[in-house]
C-alpha cells in the first residue's frame, strides 16, 4: 500500500514533520499494537494477582530477548536484501518452505479466533447489549473482524501505520495512568525491577516464565521485515533507524507489562483470560471510581482492538511471500535471487486477508479458555525456531558479511532464547497432549 495523498502538494510544516515521526519509529509502533494483546493483558494480570511486583525483573528480560530476535531478523533483511523466511528458504532448503506454510495455516486460525473472541468480550464489556455475555462475544466479535478486514482492505498503509499509533497512545497511556492511580509499594517496584527473584509460592516458577515469554508477540515479529520494506529501509544505514524504533517498541511493551503487573498486584480475580480483563477493571471501581474503570476497558479494548487489526494487516505478508517464493521454485539459486516486494492489491495478500477475517469466526464457538490455551501452544514454538534460523543464517559471514555476522554476546543471547523457550513451550504442548 501507498500513501494516496497528491504528490504535487506541498504539505504543512505541522504535517510533515508529523509524518517524518511516524515513518522515523512507525514499525516500532505497529510492531508494539500488533504485539501487545489478550495473552498480554491476561498474562501480566496473572502474575501480578499471583507474585506481585517481585518478577516485574522477568518482564523486562523477555522484551530483551524479543529485541534481540528482531534485531536480527532486520539485520539479515538489510544485509541480504531478502526477508527471514526468503533467507531461510534460498539457504537453509525448500522444506523449510512448507514446514513455515503449515505452521502458518495452524497458527493463522488460532490467533485469529483468539483475538476475535477477546475483542468480543471487550466490546460486550464496553456495550452490554445483550444480557447473555457468550452471545455479546459472538456479535461484537463478528463485528470487530469485519471492521478490521475492511478498515486494511480499504486504507493506505500510511493510513494504517497512523491508527496504529494512535491506538498504541490509547492503550500505553491509559494502562500507565492508571497503574500510577494506584499508587503502589514503589520502593518494592523498584527492586522487583533490578533484583532477579521468584517468590516461594505454588507454580510462582511457570508463572515467572509466562511473563518472561508473553512480552512482544509471537509470529508477528517476522512482519516487522515488511513493514520497513515498505518504509524503504534496504541499507546498510537503515540498522541504526531500525535498532531506535525496535528500542522504543520494547520499551514501551515492557512499560506495559510491567503497569499491568502493577495494576493487578495484590487482587483476587476470577475471570479467565480476556474475561479476567473484566473483572479486573470492576476491581478498580472502589478504589478509582466508575470513571476510572470505564477508562481501563478503553485502554483494554485498545490493546486487543489494535492487535487484530495488526495480524489482518500484517499476517497475509507471510503467506503471499510464501506464494511468491512457490511460484519461483526453479529459481532459488542464492547468487542469482532477486527480492520481489509483496504487492498488498494481490489475491494472494487480500484472499489470506479475507481467509484470516472469516474462518477463525468458527472459534467464537468455543470455549474462550480453550482457543487462548490452544493458541498460546502454538505461539511458544515461534521464538525458538526464529533464534536457530538467526544462529544459522546470521552466524555466516559469507552469507551476510563480517560487519553483520552476529557477535559473540548476540549468540550466547539466542542460544539462550532457544533454551528459554524450549524450556517454557515444552511443558506447554505436553499439558495439552495430556489433557492436564
Amino acid at each position: 500500500m501507498t500513501d494516496s495523498s497528491p504528490q504535487n502538494e506541498s504539505p504543512q510544516p505541522r504535517g510533515k514533520s508529523r509524518r517524518v515521526i511516524i515513518a522515523l519509529v512507525g514499525p516500532g509502533l505497529m510492531l508494539a499494537a500488533t504485539g501487545v494483546g489478550a495473552g498480554d493483558l491476561a498474562g501480566g494480570a496473572f502474575a501480578g494477582m499471583k507474585l506481585g511486583t517481585a518478577v516485574l525483573w522477568a518482564v523486562v528480560l523477555g522484551a530483551l530477548f524479543k529485541f534481540v530476535i528482531t534485531e536480527g531478523l532486520a539485520r539479515w533483511q538489510l544485509a541480504s536484501g531478502t526477508t527471514l523466511l526468503e533467507g531461510a528458504v534460498l539457504r537453509l532448503g525448500r522444506p523449510v518452505q512448507w514446514f513455515f506454510l503449515i505452521y502458518l495455516l495452524v497458527w493463522s486460525f488460532g490467533v485469529g479466533a483468539s483475538l476475535i473472541s477477546a475483542c468480543g468480550v471487550a466490546g460486550h464489556a464496553l456495550f452490554p447489549i445483550f444480557d447473555v455475555a457468550a452471545t455479546g462475544k459472538v456479535f461484537w466479535g463478528i463485528i470487530h473482524s469485519l471492521i478490521g478486514l475492511s478498515l486494511v482492505l480499504l486504507g493506505t498503509f500510511r493510513f494504517f501505520e497512523r491508527m496504529m499509533a494512535l491506538l498504541v497512545a490509547v492503550m500505553f497511556v491509559i494502562v500507565l495512568v492508571t497503574a500510577w492511580m494506584l499508587q503502589p509499594d514503589w520502593a518494592a517496584v523498584g527492586r522487583g525491577l533490578v533484583v532477579p527473584q521468584v517468590p516461594d509460592k505454588p507454580e510462582a516458577v511457570a508463572w515467572t516464565l509466562a511473563l518472561m515469554g508473553g512480552v512482544g508477540g509471537t509470529l508477528t515479529v517476522l512482519c516487522y521485515g515488511y513493514w520497513i520494506r515498505e518504509e524503504h529501509r534496504t541499507s546498510a544505514g537503515d540498522l541504526k533507524l531500525c535498532r531506535f524504533d525496535l528500542g522504543i517498541s520494547y520499551t514501551l511493551m515492557a512499560l506495559f507489562g510491567i503497569a499491568m503487573v502493577i495494576i493487578a498486584t495484590g487482587m483476587e480475580l476470577s475471570g479467565k483470560g480476556a474475561t479476567l480483563v473484566v473483572d479486573l477493571a470492576d476491581r478498580l471501581n472502589d478504589p478509582l471510581g466508575s470513571t476510572a474503570r470505564l477508562i481501563f476497558l478503553v485502554g483494554a479494548w485498545a490493546a486487543v482492538f489494535s492487535s487484530l487489526v495488526g495480524v489482518w494487516q500484517a499476517v497475509p505478508y507471510l503467506f503471499a511471500d510464501f506464494w511468491q517464493l512457490f511460484r519461483r521454485r526453479g529459481k532459488l539459486d542464492p547468487a542469482t535471487f532477486e527480492p520481489a516486494k509483496v504487492n498488498t492489491k494481490s489475491w494472494t495478500y487480500r484472499g489470506y486477508l479475507i481467509a484470516i477475517a472469516l474462518i477463525p469466526l468458527i472459534g467464537l464457538a468455543y470455549d474462550f479458555q480453550f482457543v487462548q490455551k490452544a493458541n498460546s501452544v502454538f505461539g511458544a514454538l515461534v521464538m525458538p525456531m526464529l533464534a536457530v534460523a538467526l544462529l544459522l543464517l546470521n552466524g555466516r559471514t559469507a552469507w551476510v558479511g563480517a560487519a553483520w555476522r552476529n557477535r559473540w554476546y548476540t549468540t550466547l543471547t539466542l542460544a539462550g532464547i532457544l533454551l528459554f523457550f524450549a524450556w517454557v513451550g515444552g511443558p506447554k504442548i505436553w499439558a495439552v497432549i495430556t489433557g492436564s
